[in-house]
Order: structure tokens, then C-alpha cells, then sequence
């Protein structure tokens, strides 16, 4: 789900490459040990987090955070949200932080999948301004990721209240084309399309549309609108869905095409080796080695491993045929995160576990939360 007025992308929770820390051993000068994300236009100069020096003026600090989150979101290195803390940290978890600093908190919390805690902050925050646009959008996200539309509306119309009623209608939108109403998400995306040249803006808008289409079944308007979306602007986000679209409708050698420059994530490994294997190449099991590899890493270093409950889960779908392993994941991660793809990722799991008791009940559970989404009538996974 891409929003947000300063940065319009999505938080994701990735594992880079570069955080793996298992000791290796090449054999030639020549070998190839990691090949290292491209460097984006946002990523500041390199540094640790215990580096970092300390940032005394709020507004300077907020800066730099936001250059860490942007860097986090485009990269998928998640030691950038660590440095966005660090910048933070002298005001970090304060009640009386200057909000636009707690805003940022949160939303490195939301990045991180501190969902709870993220909502927390930025409930505090919002009742000490509740004309803080940014924060009512971020918050907005957090309901329609539980699930929770009627909030995330809510959370909507106080964007509009703040006087961003851009923002404000296409949020609006987003939370209705949930909920099945496609049309007018349609129309109403179109419409505010009209109004803006933003390459910036045009994207996310486009990336927006790509969804709701892709949940009401027209593939092909919504593989135009992630085409569309990544011409305007790319970012990782929007590569990953239309990778999952070309993956569900059986453009297998495309989706690899779109993932092959993508950084080295876990998100991104896991879908280049879905993509190998049903290629028939052999390579995928190397990448899957890795992902085992990184995740034991995540559990050296303390890391909650149910964080990372979707990777896990399409991990064992797609690359471990272990369909009841993935169904115990994606039904914990329910608990976590309540966006399309989870669901769909259940009902996946359930299916080919041929678990009819669990496929009824996520059925009628997705019923009672409001989501309309085609996908998870059945198909390919």
C-alpha cells in the first residue's frame, strides 16, 4: 500500500543482503561474494548506526530521518530504519517530542512492523495536533493494513480536515476500492490523475489504481497501471506487486525480467526463486539456501521472527511445498497485518493443504472485515 505526503511508497519489511553476517570463504581474488544494491539518489553516505552524531535541532533531525526512511523504502536495507532511529533517538518514545518528530517514530515503527506501537504514537501525537496531515495518513494506512475501513476513513476525512484534500480523496479512495468499489475508485483516481504532472504523485496514484483493478480481477488494466506507475516512477513497492501479478497469471519469464534489477532483498530473493523454479532452472536452489541462511541470521541477532510472517509463509507455499506450514503462518500473520495479499495468502495455504474448514472460515472472516477481492476466489498461485 503506497501513501504518505513526503514520501509516497510503502513500508515494507525486507531483509537486505548486506545484513547477513555468515563468514565466507572465496577461493579466488576473482569471486563474486555479494552483488550490493544499486546505490539510490537518496542514500546518504555510508555509516553505522553507533556512528552516527548526534542531531541537536529537530528540524535538521527530522531531515535526515526522512532521507533514512526514503533510503529504507527504496533500497529495502532495513538498517536505514535503524538510522532514522538513531537520528531520533533524543526524542524517541518522549511524550512531549514535537510531533512532526514523533510522526516520524511511528512511521519507522509501521516500517519495522511495530504495528501496535506504531498506532500508539501516533494516536498521542494526533491528539496534541489534529491538523497534522501526515500523521492521519499514516494512520489511515494502519487501519486499512488491520483491516479496520471504518477507522481508516475516518483517519481519511481528518486528512481532509487539515486542509490535504488531495491526499484526503485518494485516500478515501483507496479504503472504498477495498471494500469493492471499483468503479468509483476508477473514476475517482482518474480524476485526480487530471489535476497533477507529478511524476511523483502520478505513480503512487497509478500504483493505487494497479491495485484496485488487479482485486476486482482486470488483470489487464492493472498490469497497464503497474507498467504505467514504474514509468513515472520507480520504486520497489510497485515492482513486487506487478512481479505477484505476472507470477498469479503465469508471465513467469516477465516477472523475472522485473525482479532480476531488483535490490537483494528477501522479498525480492524469494520471487526470484518461485520464478527459477517454475522455469525449470535449477539455480533457485541456491537462492533458497540464502533465504535459510538470512533467516537465521534474523534469529541470531534476537530479531522477532513473526514479523517476517508473510516472507516465511510464501517461503514454504512456493519454494517448500509445504502447504499446511505455510496455512500456520499466514493465519499468525492475520494477527499482524490483514492487507489483500495476506488474505489471499491464507486462502492459498488452505487450499492446497486441502484444509476446507480453515478455506470456509477465512472466507467468512474476510466477509465480516469488508474485503472485496476476486484473488482469493481460487486460481493460480
Amino acid at each position: 500500500m503506497r501513501l504518505l505526503l513526503s514520501v509516497c511508497c510503502a513500508s515494507l519489511w525486507l531483509c537486505s543482503a548486506a545484513q547477513a553476517a555468515t563468514e565466507l570463504h572465496p577461493s579466488r581474488g576473482d569471486e563474486v561474494i555479494e552483488r550490493l544494491p544499486a546505490i539510490t539518489h537518496l542514500r546518504p553516505a555510508p555509516a553505522t548506526a553507533s556512528s552516527l552524531p548526534p542531531v541537536a535541532d529537530p528540524l535538521a533531525a527530522a531531515a535526515q530521518a526522512r532521507e533514512y526512511i526514503a533510503t529504507a523504502r527504496q533500497s529495502g536495507d532495513t538498517r536505514y530504519w535503524g538510522r532514522a532511529q538513531a537520528v531520533l533517538l533524543p526524542w524517541w518514545d518522549h511524550a512531549d517530542a514535537p510531533v512532526a518528530l514523533a510522526i516520524l517514530q511511528a512511521t519507522v515503527q509501521q516500517g519495522r512492523h511495530e504495528f501496535k506501537a506504531s498506532r500508539a504514537v501516533l494516536q498521542a501525537a494526533l491528539r496534541r495536533d489534529t491538523g497534522h496531515a501526515q500523521g492521519w495518513l499514516n494512520l489511515a494506512a494502519l487501519e486499512r493494513l488491520s483491516g479496520q475501513y471504518l477507522q481508516a476513513l475516518q483517519a481519511c476525512n481528518a486528512v481532509a480536515r487539515a486542509g490535504q484534500n488531495f491526499y484526503a480523496q485518494a485516500c478515501v479512495l483507496e479504503t472504498q476500492s477495498l471494500q469493492g468499489q471499483t468503479g468509483a475508485a476508477r473514476s475517482g483516481l482518474a480524476a485526480l490523475l487530471a489535476q497533477t504532472q507529478d511524476a511523483g504523485q502520478r505513480s503512487w496514484l497509478e500504483s493505487l489504481l494497479a491495485e484496485s483493478e488487479e482485486r476486482a480481477g482486470h488483470d489487464a488494466a492493472a498490469l497497464a497501471a503497474y507498467r504505467s506507475s514504474l514509468k513515472n516512477e520507480a520504486d520497489l513497492y510497485t515492482s513486487i506487486a506487478l512481479s505477484d501479478l505476472l507470477l498469479r497469471t503465469g508471465k513467469t519469464a516477465e516477472a523475472l525480467a522485473v525482479l532480476q534489477p531488483l535490490p537483494l532483498t528477501d522479498a525480492v530473493l524469494l520471487r526470484q526463486a518461485t520464478a527459477m523454479r517454475r522455469l525449470n532452472d535449477p539455480s533457485w536452489k541456491a537462492l533458497r539456501q540464502t533465504l535459510r541462511e538470512w533467516n537465521a541470521e534474523l534469529a541470531r541477532r534476537g530479531d522477532d521472527l513473526t514479523l517476517h510472517g508473510r516472507e516465511q509463509a510464501l517461503v514454504a507455499l512456493w519454494l517448500d511445498d509445504d502447504a499446511p506450514a505455510a496455512l500456520a503462518i499466514a493465519q499468525r500473520n492475520l494477527g499482524l497485518q490483514r492487507e489483500p495479499v495476506d488474505w489471499w495468502l491464507a486462502l492459498q495455504a488452505a487450499r492446497q493443504a486441502k484444509d476446507a474448514m480453515a478455506v470456509q472460515q477465512l472466507q467468512s472472516d474476510m466477509r465480516q472485515v469488508g474485503l472485496v477481492d476476486v484473488r482469493s476466489q481460487g486460481g493460480r498461485t
